[in-house]
Order: C-alpha cells, then sequence, then structure tokens
C-alpha cells in the first residue's frame, strides 16, 4: 500500500514516460488530499515511510508503467544500500536506472539478464556511436561496481541471475576533454556570470540575481582551496577559522565523512575568499535566517537533530535522539547529518549549515550544478560562445595555478643549483607534483599527473624557466596558455 501511494504522489505528471524514473523520499512535504489514502493506516506519509523503514531522502524508482518495483526498491532501501556514502548512494542509483532504461527497448527483464546482456550494456555505455552520452571507461567502472553490487544483493533476496558476476570492466583511460580556467579567464566568468556584470565590466542594469553573494563566496571557495563541490558544500559553521587579517592562507580540515573515498584531508583558503565568505555569512546568509525563523520554517525541519554546544572545531555534543546528550568529533558526521543540524539562539533555531537557500533552509549539495548551469547560460545570452565553467571546473583550475606558482618558485629557490642538487633536493622534499597532491588531497600523486595538469606535460620546463624570472603569475599563466584549447582565458583581454 506504501508504494501505492507513492506512485500517485510521483507519477501524475510522469505518466507515459516510457523509462524508469529515480524519486526519493521528501517527507518534508504536504500531500493535502492524498493524506486521505492513509486514512486507517497511519496519520501521515513520513509515518508511513518511516514504519516500513524508509527515510527522509531515500531513493526509489518506479517502472515504465508507472509501478514501484518492489525488489528494486528493498534494494535501495536495505542496510547495504544506505551504508554507502552520500555521492556512492546518489552515484550508484543513478547507475542502476540506468541499465533499468537500457533493457527496456531490448525487452528484457533486469532478473533475467545474462552476461550477453551486460557486454551490450558496455558497447552502448562507452563505444556505441549512436548514443550521444557516453561515458568514459573509469565512469563506467562505477556503473559495474554498483551493478554488482545490486545483482549481488538481489541474487541473494530473491535469487535473480547476476549477469555482471563475471565481468571484467575496460581497463580505464582519462578522457581528454578536460577544462581550465587561468586567473583572468576566471575573474571574467565570475563576473559575467555570478555578479551580474557586462561584458565591458559595468553592473548589468537588467541583472536581477538574489544570491550572487552566496555564489560568489562559493565559488571563490572552489577556486582558492580546491575542494570538490560536495566537500565544500558541507562544511558548516563551526569548522571556520578564526579570521585574522594578517594571515594570507587559513588551514582547515576536510571530514573524513565527507570526503571522496572517506579521506579527510588539510585544505588551504586563502584569505580574498575567506573575507568574501563572512561577508555571506553576516549579510545574505543572516537575513535568509531571519526570514526562516519568521516563517515557522525550522521548526517543520524533518529529523532535526538539535546541537547543545560546540567544541571548536574538534567535536560537536548533539541532542540525543532519546534524550541525554551526545559528543561525536566533526569528522564523523557526514553530509545528511549535517543538513539537519540546528541550534537554539535568542531569535529562534539556526541551522548551522554554512550554505544556505533563499528560504534559509540548507542547501543540498546538488543544487550548485543548478547555480553554474544558470551562470553559464547567462554568458551565452551575452553572446561569448565557448566560455563555460562547471564545478570542478574551478577544482582543476586550482590545481593548474598552483602548478604554476609552485613552479615560478622552485626556479626562483633552485635555480642556482646543479642538476645533481636539484635531483638530491627532490629526492629530499619532493617535487612540485607532491606540491599540488597534497594541496588536492589525492592518494596518488599519479593521479594528480594523469588527470589534472596535462597542459603542463605539453610544455618543455625551458619555456617555463623562461618565464619565471620578473613575470607575475597571472601574467604568466595568460602567456603560456593563450593558444592551448582547453584552457579558457578572458575572452574579452584576448579580444581587445
Amino acid at each position: 500500500m506504501l508504494q501505492g501511494v507513492v506512485e500517485i504522489v510521483v507519477t501524475a505528471a510522469d505518466m507515459g514516460a516510457r523509462r524508469w524514473q529515480v524519486h526519493r523520499y521528501d517527507l518534508g512535504r504536504e500531500f493535502g488530499e492524498l493524506a486521505g489514502l492513509l486514512d486507517g493506516f497511519a496519520p501521515d506519509l513520513a509515518s508511513w515511510v518511516r514504519a516500513a523503514g524508509g527515510w527522509d531522502g531515500q531513493s526509489f524508482m518506479i517502472d515504465p508503467t508507472g509501478r514501484a518495483d518492489l525488489r528494486v526498491n528493498a534494494c535501495l532501501g536495505s542496510a547495504k544500500w544506505r551504508n554507502l556514502g552520500d555521492r556512492s548512494y546518489r552515484g550508484y542509483t543513478y547507475s542502476v536506472g540506468v541499465w533499468l532504461n537500457f533493457l527496456v527497448p531490448l525487452a528484457v527483464n533486469w532478473w533475467e539478464a545474462v552476461e550477453d546482456d551486460a557486454e551490450e550494456f558496455l558497447f552502448w555505455r562507452v563505444t556505441d556511436p549512436a548514443n550521444e552520452d557516453r561515458v568514459q571507461t573509469n565512469s563506467f567502472a562505477r556503473d559495474l561496481a554498483a551493478l554488482k553490487k545490486f545483482y549481488k544483493w538481489t541474487r541473494k533476496a530473491y535469487g535473480t541471475t547476476h549477469p555482471f558476476e563475471d565481468f571484467d570492466p575496460p581497463r580505464a583511460t582519462r578522457r581528454e576533454d578536460v577544462k581550465w580556467l587561468d586567473p583572468g579567464g576566471y575573474r571574467r566568468w565570475l563576473d559575467l556570470g555570478i555578479r551580474g556584470m557586462d561584458l565591458s565590466g559595468r553592473p548589468d542594469r537588467w541583472w536581477r540575481g538574489r544570491n550572487d553573494e552566496r555564489d560568489e563566496a562559493f565559488c571563490d571557495g572552489l577556486y582558492g582551496n580546491g575542494l570538490r563541490v560536495s566537500e565544500w558544500g558541507s562544511v558548516m559553521l563551526p569548522e571556520l577559522p578564526t579570521y585574522n587579517r594578517r594571515r594570507s592562507y587559513y588551514t582547515c580540515q576536510l571530514a573524513d565523512a565527507c570526503a571522496k573515498g572517506g579521506y579527510g584531508h588539510a585544505y588551504w583558503t586563502p584569505r580574498s575568499a575567506m573575507k568574501g565568505l563572512l561577508s555571506y555569512v553576516e549579510g545574505a546568509r543572516a537575513a535568509a535566517v531571519r526570514r526562516a525563523q519568521a516563517a515557522g520554517r525550522y521548526a517543520r525541519v524533518e529529523g532535526l537533530r538539535l546541537v547543545l554546544a560546540t567544541h571548536g572545531t574538534e567535536s560537536v555534543t548533539l541532542e540525543g535522539v532519546r534524550g541525554g546528550a551526545q559528543e561525536k568529533p566533526w569528522n564523523e558526521i557526514g553530509p545528511r547529518t549535517r543538513l539537519r543540524m540546528f541550534r537554539r539562539t535568542p531569535q529562534g533555531l539556526e541551522p548551522l549549515a554554512l550554505w544556505l537557500n533563499e528560504d534559509g533552509l540548507p542547501r543540498d549539495g546538488r543544487g550548485w550544478e543548478h547555480t553554474f548551469d544558470v551562470a553559464n547560460e547567462r554568458i551565452k545570452m551575452l553572446g561569448l560562445e565557448n566560455f563555460s565553467c562547471t564545478a570542478h571546473m574551478l577544482r582543476h583550475s586550482f590545481a593548474l595555478k598552483w602548478y604554476a606558482i609552485g613552479k615560478l618558485v622552485w626556479a626562483a629557490r633552485l635555480g642556482h643549483l646543479s642538476e645533481d642538487e636539484r635531483r638530491d633536493f627532490r629526492e629530499e622534499f619532493g617535487s612540485v607534483w607532491h606540491l599540488v597532491q597534497t594541496m588536492l588531497g589525492h592518494l596518488r600523486v599519479e593521479t594528480t599527473k594523469e588527470v589534472y595538469l596535462q597542459p603542463f606535460r605539453s610544455l618543455e620546463v625551458e619555456m617555463l624557466l623562461a618565464h619565471a624570472d620578473g613575470f607575475p603569475v597571472e601574467a604568466f599563466m595568460a602567456d603560456a596558455f593563450t593558444d592551448h584549447p582547453r584552457v579558457r582565458t578572458d575572452p574579452l583581454a584576448v579580444a581587445r
């Protein structure tokens, strides 16, 4: 019966879409007349979902006929699936949905699929020219991991086939379409897409941005500290360092529970980004909190976790689910819990999440993709083609910038040494690659070399050293990468 109610809620606008659809429980919604369907079973949909073992934000799927497949959704709601990290949970669920939709035109039931179907899926997903949404082989590796986990669980629970059991993925290779922005290119993209400037650099009188202070602080943070969007989006107010105008960079710590692969690490945020961040906290964020308090929104948050005390950047004391108190290190608190953490203030409840929506509620990390899409569309409408940016592109650009800085520093400090002396220094302290590896939080320096800094691999070291003496980093990078096909500089400066 629960699945039947969910079908009615989510399929009214989607009938006739002959494909599997992924949805998730949003227990904070008001369903109005649909609540009458629960008479005699539960007081509301949220209570019913929880009674059935579900939770707020849990994914479920609707098949092409508009019905819920209980076996698929039992897997998505299982402990095996729920114990995945937030990023993996969303990614694995998406991969299962892609596979199920691949099988629809083949008229193959997912519980009867065989290894030949898996081979066809690989070809379609990675190689088939008819598929405009092909992915690189290392992305397919995620699909394979998800489908192996899915079929291992369903075979044990329901005795289904396992078409991917003996399936070996192709060797993963890096796609050659990574792009970067140099410092001038980033500033131009920010001015046009986020801050609402026109092509002449003046405020656009038609600009109607409502969250530009927040979005600018978020982007400056990504470009300044090199975190992934989900990692930067999970940072909480008490984890921010104390501002000191004499510091050029602030050392911060990313929690294991919020980092890719569970590998938390130190990261460094520049003073300019920290100033913008604190301006957002004291300005637009504070205003959003006041509006939400006046509207009583925080009192209606599903699964709210009350914070009783914070202990610097180390730990936090939460009110227990069944009363009492529980102290937990920030390092162990994942993104889902962080979105529900609130403290009491004289003005009322306030979220501890750093990034808020305009309505004052914590911003889900998936919302940032929309921010970049809107900015890129605005730039395109201004007449600049092929000048766009994504959140991960800022991480790549961060790496490129620091490699350039590292090369300049090394040239200045080690230029007088012989080749043997330089080799000894590298063996003792590492190379510029290791510097950038540390700043990006990579476990392996090979990842840094292979993915993030391809432009430098195509340049001779002598070219870098020739620019090192007497040139600032921005001018050096703009000169070195003017003609590189995948490094975006300021298009208006180039035009002039």
